[in-house]
């Protein structure tokens, strides 16, 4: 009966462990795109393809997520994707 127990216990614990891991993983790969014509991209001039030399959302410090990856989050659009190209007004030079 012990053994039982414990197994379940076990199994139990490593279920939620996942689903909690998996739900993270859904939420990161259902966020949507920024859309420009938004009214915060749109008062903040956000642009998918940046026209300002050096200037883009990767170099960013607002950025996060991987370098590299084309679509990344931005602390100024919550639970929504900016293109690694893109430009707004809150464009912050990365340190270093």
């Amino acid at each position: 009966m012990t053994n039982s127990r414990r197994r379940f216990l076990k199994l139990t614990a490593g279920g939620v462990v996942g689903l909690s891991i998996g739900g993270t993983s859904l939420k990161a790969m259902a966020a949507e795109h920024v859309d420009p014509e938004d009214p915060q991209a749109k008062a903040l001039q956000y642009v998918h393809k940046s026209t300002k030399d050096g200037q883009q959302c990767a170099g960013c410090a607002l950025a996060q997520g991987s370098a590299g990856d084309a679509w990344r989050p931005c602390g100024i659009f919550p639970g929504k994707l900016v293109s690694s190209e893109g430009w707004c007004a809150a464009w912050a030079k990365k340190p270093g």
